[in-house]
């Protein structure tokens, strides 16, 4: 993975990290990266990992890998505290986040370079991912806010802060708040990120940025901060939603049908939709 994102940041594109929490959402985003030829990352949030079961993300994906000759790689997605990462690491992910945004910024360091020294000590390969600025939870369709998430230009990730917590805990990536935001509205665009304060971080920390938050931003907006130095984008709300209405489809075309997998078919469809616009704008495909 650390070879894939050094690849990604001499051509200047991104890679797209996708959450998953069953099989149907695996199956589409490895076969349109396949189809695409491009790498991605499979994202598991804490919740996710339950459902799904991290040794079998863990296997499932490093099949894809090995056995099908996929670069497709795993992230244990905002894991909060130490526990959890450690369950990840020991059940063989390879990236995971600590998200110690909403601790005091002292306390997320304290625990942010906990974690690195575990996770070099058991495997130098597996990335470490910190994060700071409070850009909401949840994949979610909103109506308001997620309270306290940084959105006015003070409250968003400072240049000095992001060198000083990249300095003192030696993380692989760093997620800051540059204006994005966790899920998406309902009638409403998104916030415009700050493509300058991108730029600014980038040249303060010289290591890969992750945009955080990514569905229903704008292409304008994901091609400028690719070319500020983003080297991973989440997407996750959009291939909830895409989940959603292709299954709504499905069950009125098909309102007899109880096969999982013939019902799954429209979920897949729309996915693939929503993975292919992406991937290819992140990739710089035509």
């Amino acid at each position: 993975m650390r070879e894939v994102l050094k690849d990604a940041d001499q051509k200047g594109v991104a890679i797209g990290h996708f959450n998953i929490s069953e099989l149907g959402a695996l199956k589409a985003v490895a076969e349109v990266a396949k189809e695409l030829k491009v790498p991605v990352i499979i994202g598991t949030s804490e919740g996710e990992r339950e459902f799904l079961d991290l040794h079998d993300a863990v296997a499932l994906v490093r099949d894809l890998r090995e056995n099908h000759r996929q670069e497709i790689y795993l992230n244990a997605d905002h894991t909060k505290s130490f526990e959890k990462i450690k369950e990840a690491v020991d059940a063989g992910y390879d990236a995971v986040l600590f998200d110690g945004a909403a601790l005091p910024m002292d306390e997320n360091i304290r625990v942010t370079q906990a974690v690195v020294q575990y996770v070099k000590t058991v495997n130098r390969e597996i990335l470490v991912e910190g994060e700071i600025g409070n850009i909401g939870s949840g994949s979610t369709i909103r109506k308001a806010l997620p309270q306290g998430a940084a959105i006015k230009p003070a409250d968003l990730t400072k240049p000095e802060e992001a060198k000083k917590f990249v300095q003192a805990t030696g993380v692989d990536l760093l997620a800051p708040a540059v204006g994005n935001i966790h899920g998406m509205f309902a009638n409403a665009p998104e916030p415009a990120l700050d493509i300058e304060r991108i730029w600014a971080i980038k040249e303060a920390v010289k290591i890969p940025l992750v945009l955080h938050g990514g569905s229903g931003n704008t292409d304008a907006d994901f091609a400028n901060a690719i070319h500020a130095g983003v080297r991973i984008i989440h997407i996750s709300t959009e291939l909830r939603l895409a989940w959603r209405k292709g299954m709504e489809e499905s069950l009125k075309k098909k309102p007899d049908e109880v096969a999982p997998y013939k019902l799954m078919e429209g979920s897949i469809d729309e996915m693939k939709e929503v993975l292919r616009r992406r991937l290819k704008l992140f990739s710089k495909l035509p």
